[in-house]
């Protein structure tokens, strides 16, 4: 069985700005390399909304819709944001998926985290060799490079994905900067080890199918 997808990262930011850079449609393709362009549909009647996203590859663009939730306002102070996505593209590695992100505001800025899960597209045994570690390995070094967006004012643009390369660069985004596992909970040894889903708000179960 595979492991969901886990990945958090502090940034030293407001927690409007970094609410901003997520969930603003235009401005989130710009620093997460897994997308291209995200195009909003139609509002849904339950709350959010339905969108269609695309990611340009040298040969094809991968293509698929989404639905999105978010919850800006909850009685702890944090913030949500639950998602559900699909696409009819057998080229895309990536099958049906769901997932969420987390704000937990702290005395410097907010803890952002994301948790997701997807059906393979190209077959179990090449989504956990190999596939798997590379979506979650983008994942991490997107979120570094938005963390460097929000603390500094460096456009995303500055650093495209072949600055991977520039390894004289300290100030380039770097994957290994962000956690990759939730951290350890204490709980009575005969009790199931917890899911990265399971930390899901409640908005995913509530929310359209793409």
């Amino acid at each position: 069985m595979t492991e969901p997808i886990y990945v958090e990262t502090h940034v030293r930011a407001p927690l409007d700005r970094v609410w901003e850079l997520t969930q603003d449609t235009e401005l989130h393709p710009r620093w997460d390399a897994r997308f291209s362009r995200i195009t909003p549909v139609e509002e849904l009647a339950g709350g959010g909304y339905r969108f269609r996203y695309e990611l340009r590859l040298p040969l094809h663009t991968l293509a698929g819709t989404g639905t999105s939730l978010g919850e800006r306002h909850r009685p702890d102070g944090t913030r949500t944001s639950a998602l559900r996505f699909t696409t009819p593209d057998r080229l895309s590695p990536l099958g049906p998926g769901r997932g969420y992100w987390r704000y937990v505001p702290t005395a410097d800025g907010v803890t952002f985290v994301t948790g997701y899960d997807y059906a393979p597209g190209w077959g179990s045994v090449l989504d956990r060799l190999v596939l798997r570690h590379v979506v979650g390995w983008l994942t991490a070094w997107s979120f570094d490079r938005l963390r460097i967006w929000a603390e500094t004012g460096t456009e995303p643009e500055r650093w495209p994905l072949a600055s991977v390369l520039a390894v004289w660069r300290p100030d380039r985004p770097r994957a290994s900067r962000c956690r990759r596992a939730p951290g350890a909970r204490r709980r009575p040894r005969t009790d199931p080890a917890p899911s990265v889903m399971d930390d899901a708000p409640a908005t995913l179960d509530q929310l359209e199918a793409p």
